[in-house]
């Protein structure tokens, strides 16, 4: 492996701000994992006006431009510029004044060990203490009820206390799982928050998703950042998505099936949470809330 160091150009030097608070730097990459634009609107609220970058990635290492074709200007007569993708290390400040670190741009095409490599040397280097990666995945759940996100991590004292009730998946890998997996490895704290998007939703934009991801975010460090300016386009969209389903008998048909869905499994949650079921009979609740779900699928099949 080429040296990872010459990925890396610094441009500033970083100032913590209070050395008693843990030193976190989140880590959101465009791409992939970024259902409904969730991603790229949080990265936008994080960035705000305190953005001060620190560390630029070499794009021409990492990105496929033909891909990601840079957008050029064109004007009248001539090209006047270029916005060439930036993968970059920026130092930002949340709402209480707290300065943290945000890794972000597109998805690196190229090199992902190398990157990966890169990003470990900082990390080591300048006393990260929490690694904190946002994504924005697709989920069988509506629109019309409260949104959720899984929080998974290197160490379950990391986590939420509730009991996570998925197993054992298998999922393309992606650059935030695998940073989380190989400084993990490496007994550095890490924790990935993945944002539910409606799945019907994930090629819209949908930045209530991106409000949930930084809910999450701050319940999980204490960081706080102001989802204000995320509230009238979140509103628009969902003035938008009913006025779909208003239109759309097939539309109406599917969400009242996912809101029923919903439903139960909250119920489900809520009888396991009050009646402190042991963990083989939520499993079982869960086993026959899944055979239900099947059955009613093939009968909508069979009708159709």
């Amino acid at each position: 492996m080429r040296d990872p160091q010459e990925l890396i150009s610094w441009f500033g030097t970083p100032s913590w701000g209070d050395a008693d608070a843990p030193l976190v730097c989140v880590h959101a990459f465009t791409g992939f994992l970024d259902a409904g634009q969730a991603t790229e609107h949080a990265v936008r609220a994080i960035k705000g006006d305190s953005a001060r970058l620190l560390v630029e990635f070499d794009p021409d290492e990492l990105v496929d431009y033909r891909a990601r074709r840079p957008s050029l200007t064109y004007v009248t007569d001539h090209f006047e510029s270029v916005d060439w993708p930036q993968i970059g290390l920026y130092e930002v400040t949340d709402m209480n004044g707290r300065r943290f670190w945000l890794l972000t741009g597109p998805e690196p095409d190229y090199q992902w060990q190398r990157f990966i490599a890169a990003v470990t040397d900082i990390v080591e280097g300048h006393g990260i203490d929490l690694m904190v990666g946002l994504s924005g995945v697709p989920w069988p759940t509506p629109h019309t009820r409260p949104l959720g996100a899984t929080v998974h991590g290197s160490d379950p004292r990391l986590l939420p206390a509730e009991e996570s009730l998925l197993g054992t998946l298998q999922v393309p890998g992606h650059m935030s799982g695998l940073l989380e997996l190989r400084l993990g490895q490496e007994g550095h704290d890490c924790i990935g928050i993945a944002a539910h998007v409606p799945h019907y939703l994930t090629q819209v934009d949908y930045p209530r998703a991106a409000i949930t991801m930084l809910d999450a975010l701050e319940k999980s460090t204490g960081l706080r950042i102001d989802t204000s300016g995320l509230v009238p386009p979140a509103e628009r969209a969902e003035a938008e998505i009913s006025a779909q389903v208003e239109q759309s008998e097939e539309f109406a048909a599917v969400l009242s099936a996912l809101e029923g869905q919903y439903d139960q499994a909250r119920q489900m949650q809520e009888r396991a949470s009050s009646e402190l079921l042991s963990g083989d009979e939520i499993a079982a609740q869960v086993e026959q809330f899944l055979a239900e779900m099947e059955a009613q699928g093939e009968a909508d099949e069979q009708s159709e």
